[in-house]
């Protein structure tokens, strides 16, 4: 009860979709959430099925589920308090599938945070480390890309964002090894002259690479409260007209 009171007390919420490694528990993760407290943000997240001590089966349709599940927890308990989504890596994608059908049923969120995200699954496979010692073999699309695309799993951001309609934001670190720099600008290319943002801010956030932010440490700037204060302001005022 302390908590459902709290969320509708006179303070931005973000729900927190993270990345494909650990838990919502994980030390970077915390470290973000405290960051983003101490900005006057109430931090709502969760351990998709099969993370943590989520019980099922992960899949992308199951993930997305959960994330709307949240999202419209959040909603019912938070009154008109502003309502933002960040992903981070993988959970951008959860993010963007859940900014699409929040768009397409008519109940956007207030504005909509990518860090570190990819196109889609596909290229983001290619691009991983993991497949580096791989990737120029003959049959790689064959023997380990199709398998991705055929059981399902695709994270479409570069196609989400084309039925995204509200304010996003897109930050990343140009030394990130995992989900490569050149794929969160080509979002952004996609995204920034799409007509369902032509009455929304889209704005790219680059972290130079002698920073050090890499994959997971954009928390530590020093400008990240400054850039969310001018971002979500101006979202807040889209929200109002």
């Amino acid at each position: 009860m302390w908590y459902e009171d709290a969320l509708a007390s006179n303070h931005p919420i973000i729900l927190y979709l993270h990345g494909n490694a650990g838990t919502r528990g994980g030390d970077h993760r915390v470290e973000l959430y405290k960051v983003l407290s101490s900005l006057g943000y109430h931090v709502v997240t969760f351990d998709y099925r099969g993370w943590g001590d989520s019980v099922g089966t992960p899949s992308e349709r199951g993930m997305t589920y959960d994330a709307l599940h949240v999202f419209d927890w959040i909603k019912a308990r938070s009154g008109d308090n502003p309502v933002y989504i960040w992903g981070h890596s993988l959970g951008t994608g959860v993010a963007t599938n859940l900014v699409r059908r929040l768009c397409e049923r008519e109940t956007p969120p207030d504005a909509l945070i990518l860090e570190s995200p990819f196109t889609n699954i596909r290229e983001e496979a290619k691009s991983h480390p993991f497949s580096v010692i791989y990737r120029y073999f003959p049959g790689f699309d064959w023997f380990f890309l199709d398998p991705i695309t055929s059981s399902g799993i695709k994270f479409a951001n570069d196609e989400n964002v084309k039925h995204i309609s509200c304010p996003l934001l897109i930050l990343h670190a140009e030394d990130d090894p995992v989900v490569p720099f050149h794929l969160g600008r080509k979002l952004y290319n996609i995204a920034a002259p799409s007509r369902s943002f032509r009455d929304f801010k889209v704005q790219f956030v680059p972290f130079h690479s002698d920073l050090g932010y890499r994959h997971k440490y954009i928390y530590k700037s020093p400008e990240l409260p400054r850039i969310l204060r001018e971002f979500l302001g101006k979202s807040e005022l889209e929200r109002q007209h």
